[in-house]
C-alpha cells in the first residue's frame, strides 16, 4: 500500500504564455518576438462542462494545475516548477514506479520523508497537475481528480474522515453518503492487499511507530464520467486520515493503466473506438481533454502520424504502456545509433516532465542538437539540463524538432523540446529537455515525459495493444 501513495506524485510541465508567435517549417519550430503585450491566461469556456458539471459525453476538459479554470482551485498564486524541482520530482516519481522508494520516518522531526530527497511527504504534490471532474457514488459526488497511465493498479481517492481530529475536507469523497458503495472482503481476488486489518473488508493501516498515518480501504462504487458513460462496481482505494498532501491537492487519481480494474479496462469499445485518448495542453491557460470510448481518430479525419505503435509487454511492469523505440531524428537528420543501443522500452509518462534516453542515444542526440544550434549563445547548465541557450535580445530563433519513432510505425514529432527557465518569457534561457536515464531506471528503459506529449493527442487502443499520436490535438 505505501507504493500506492506515490501514484499521486506528479511533475509540473513546460511552457507558459509569453509575447511571441511561432510556426513550424522544415523540421524546425521558429519563435518570433511579438509586439503585443503578454496577456495573463484567463478561464476559457470548455464545451463539456469544465465548471464541475457532469458532461453529456465521455470527453472531459483537462485543466492544468495553474489554469484559472483548474477544478482543484490551485491556479491562483502558484508558479511553475524550477528545472531543479522538476528533476527532483521526476526522480521521486520514477523511483516509486520502479520500486526503489519507500516512505520512512524522520526520527528527529517525527514526520514521514522520502529517502531520496528528504522532502516531507506533506510537502509533495497530492494529485496530478492535470485534472478532470468526475463523479463517485450515488448520489453523485463531483470531484476533481488527476489521471495516470502508470500506476500499480488502483484508482486512488481521498475519503472522509481526512484527519484524526475531524478537520473539514471539502474535496474528499464521503463514503457514508453513497448508497451504492460496497465493501470487498479481504479474501476476495479483487482485494489487492497481501494482508488486511480485518477479514470483512479489504483494508490496511499504514503506521509509523504505532501511529496510524493513513487508513486505506479498497471498495467498489459507481463512477460517473458523463451522463452517458459510467461504470458500476468500480474498484478504488479510499485513503483516509492524512491522505491529503497539500491544500492545493485534487481528490485523487484515476487509474488508466493496463490493470484489469482500471478505468481503461472498463471502457466499452467497438472496432471503431479506442479505450481513451488525452491531450495535455502546452499552455496552462488552455484546456486539453481526456476522451473515453472515443471514435478512432483516423475515422474522424485526424491523422495518426506513421500509424500505431505496438505496446510492448514488460514482465516486471505488466500494467504500464511501453513502446519499443527504434529511431530518433533531430530536425531532418536521423541519429546514427547502433540498434542495440537505441532499442529500448520507452515508458509513456504523464507525471514526469523530462525525457530520458540511454546514455549512448542521449549523447548522440545532444551532439546533433548542439550542431544544429551552433549559431546561438550557449548558457550554463540549469539543474541537470546541460544543453542550454540564452536567447535574450533576439528577435527570433529556430529550434530543431525531435522525432521519436516506435516499432509498429508511430512517430512522435515533438515541437516542445526546450524547457524555459522563465516559462513566461521564451526570449531568455532555455535548455534541451532530455537527460541520460539515471541509475534507478532499469537498463533498457527510456522515459517519454509530459513535455514530449504536449499538444499531442495520445490515443490508447488498449484492446488492440497499440498507441498512436495525433499532432496539434488541443
Amino acid at each position: 500500500m505505501p507504493s500506492l501513495l506515490f501514484c499521486l506524485l506528479v511533475l509540473a510541465p513546460h511552457l507558459g504564455s509569453s509575447s511571441h508567435t511561432s510556426f513550424i517549417n522544415g523540421g524546425k519550430r521558429t519563435f518570433v518576438r511579438s509586439s503585443d503585450p503578454s496577456v495573463p491566461p484567463t478561464c476559457s469556456p470548455t464545451p463539456s462542462g469544465g465548471g464541475g458539471e457532469v458532461p453529456a459525453a465521455g470527453r472531459l476538459p483537462v485543466m492544468h494545475r495553474l489554469s484559472p479554470c483548474s477544478p482543484s482551485g490551485a491556479g491562483e498564486g502558484q508558479s511553475m516548477l524550477s528545472a531543479g524541482d522538476a528533476f527532483d520530482r521526476d526522480s521521486l516519481r520514477l523511483r516509486a514506479l520502479f520500486g526503489e522508494v519507500e516512505p520512512e520516518e524522520d526520527s528527529k522531526a517525527g514526520v514521514v520523508t522520502i529517502p531520496a530527497t528528504g522532502a516531507p511527504l506533506a510537502a509533495l504534490p497530492g494529485a496530478a497537475d492535470y485534472s478532470v471532474v468526475v463523479g463517485f457514488g450515488t448520489p453523485v459526488q463531483k470531484l476533481a481528480v488527476g489521471f495516470d497511465t502508470a500506476t500499480v493498479g488502483a484508482t486512488l481517492l481521498q475519503c472522509k474522515p481526512c484527519s484524526a481530529d475531524g478537520d473539514p475536507c471539502d474535496k474528499s469523497f464521503d463514503p457514508s453518503r453513497s448508497r451504492s458503495l460496497a465493501q470487498i472482503p479481504c479474501a476476495s481476488r479483487d482485494c489487492p492487499l497481501m494482508a488486511c486489518s480485518r477479514p470483512s473488508s479489504c483494508a490496511v493501516a499504514l503506521k509509523k511507530k504505532g501511529a496510524v498515518l493513513i487508513n486505506a480501504t479498497v471498495v467498489t462504487d459507481t463512477l460517473t464520467v458523463s451522463r452517458s458513460v459510467h461504470a458500476d462496481d468500480f474498484r478504488f482505494a479510499c485513503l483516509e486520515m492524512g491522505a491529503a498532501t497539500t491544500e492545493y491537492s485534487s481528490s485523487g487519481v484515476l487509474d488508466l493503466s493496463r490493470e484489469r480494474h482500471s478505468l481503461a479496462s472498463r471502457v466499452a469499445v467497438s472496432p471503431d473506438t479506442v479505450a481513451f485518448s488525452y491531450c495535455l495542453p502546452a499552455d496552462p491557460g488552455s484546456p486539453g481533454f481526456l476522451s473515453l470510448g472515443a471514435t478512432r481518430p483516423e475515422l474522424s479525419g485526424r491523422s495518426v502520424v506513421g500509424g500505431y505503435a505496438t505496446v510492448w509487454d514488460r514482465a516486471s511492469h505488466p500494467n504500464l504502456y511501453f513502446l519499443r523505440l527504434v529511431g530518433v531524428s533531430v530536425g531532418v537528420r536521423h541519429l546514427h545509433v547502433p540498434p542495440a543501443a537505441l532499442a529500448t522500452d520507452a515508458l509513456l509518462e504523464v507525471h514526469a516532465t523530462f525525457n530520458y534516453l540511454s546514455h549512448h542515444a542521449y549523447a548522440a542526440l545532444r551532439h546533433e542538437f548542439r550542431e544544429l544550434m551552433r549559431e546561438y549563445r550557449r548558457a550554463p547548465p540549469v539543474g541537470e539540463l546541460e544543453t542550454c541557450y540564452d536567447f535574450t535580445g533576439l528577435r527570433s530563433f529556430s529550434v530543431p524538432m525531435i522525432t521519436l519513432r516506435f516499432h509498429g510505425g508511430a512517430d512522435l514529432v515533438m515541437d516542445h523540446v526546450l524547457y524555459f527557465k522563465d516559462p513566461r518569457n521564451v526570449f531568455g534561457v532555455a535548455c534541451l529537455a532530455f537527460a541520460p536515464a539515471p541509475a534507478y531506471v532499469p537498463a533498457g528503459v527510456a522515459v517519454v515525459g509530459s513535455m514530449a506529449q504536449a499538444n499531442m493527442e495520445v490515443v490508447y487502443d488498449v484492446r488492440g495493444g497499440k498507441v498512436g499520436f495525433v499532432p496539434n490535438g488541443c
